[in-house]
Parts: C-alpha cells; sequence; structure tokens
C-alpha cells in the first residue's frame, strides 16, 4: 500500500519529504485518505474531536471516516498548509484546506490532529478543527 500517493480530489501545496511510517499514516488520515489510514488504527483507537464526544474503537472511527468520505464527495481540497512535527510515537498535523463544493461555495478549515502510535498503529487522534472566515 502507497501512503505517499495524495487523495485524487485533494491537492497539497507544499513540498515535504516525508522519512517515517508513522507520518505517512498520520498525513494519509489527514488528507482525507482514509482507506489508507485506517488499516493502521487499534481495535480500541480513542478519537476525540475537540468539542465532541469521543468515537472509541476502530469501527465507530471507520463509519465516521466514511461519512466525512462521502460528505467531500464532488468537493475539491486544495492544501494550502500542510505541516508535520514528528516525534518517536506520535505525529501532529496542522493544515490549513481550502474546500470548494461543485457549486462553488468555499470553505476554509484550519486544523490540527494528533496522533499517538504503539508500534506504527494509531491509538489515539485528537482533533482541532476551526473554520475560518472567507
Amino acid at each position: 500500500m502507497d501512503l505517499t500517493t495524495e487523495a485524487t480530489e485533494a491537492t497539497d501545496t507544499t513540498q515535504h519529504v516525508v522519512t517515517t511510517e508513522i507520518e505517512k499514516i498520520a498525513r494519509a488520515f489527514s488528507s482525507h485518505r482514509f482507506d489508507q489510514a485506517v488499516p493502521h488504527l487499534t481495535d480500541d483507537v480513542v478519537w476525540t474531536r475537540v468539542g465532541e464526544k469521543p468515537l472509541i474503537g476502530r469501527k465507530a472511527v471507520k463509519k465516521a471516516c466514511e461519512r466525512t468520505a462521502a460528505d467531500l464527495a464532488g468537493v475539491t481540497t486544495e492544501f494550502q498548509r500542510f505541516r508535520t512535527v514528528v516525534g518517536d510515537e506520535s505525529v501532529a498535523v496542522e493544515s490549513l484546506a481550502r474546500y470548494t463544493g461543485a457549486d462553488g461555495d468555499v470553505s476554509i478549515v484550519a486544523s490540527c490532529d494528533v496522533y499517538d502510535f504503539d508500534e506504527e498503529r494509531v491509538t489515539e487522534i485528537v482533533s482541532y478543527l476551526v473554520e475560518l472566515p472567507g
């Protein structure tokens, strides 16, 4: 499975050399390439989207990812900023994304996802999202 391939409908305008497997997994999840990231989740993964009830377990997280992917169908995603900070067993992904719907509606979202890993498997994700004025 090649985790370095960007999503078909997403453009990452940054230049970055990915150096670790955990960074590849985190970048895949944060850029909505869920099918590449979900296999790397532990069965008891916890995803906390700050301000919402945490999702517990791979099935719950996978279902949320499927909903997000469906919501983004027909939407063009351009990452204007996409950077990672990698630790021994953690990765932070900070991004600024511009989403353009088929109707021309534009949404700009700043986000930061923090991933914890155990042997290259995601055990926890904490996501911070802020929609910015257009």
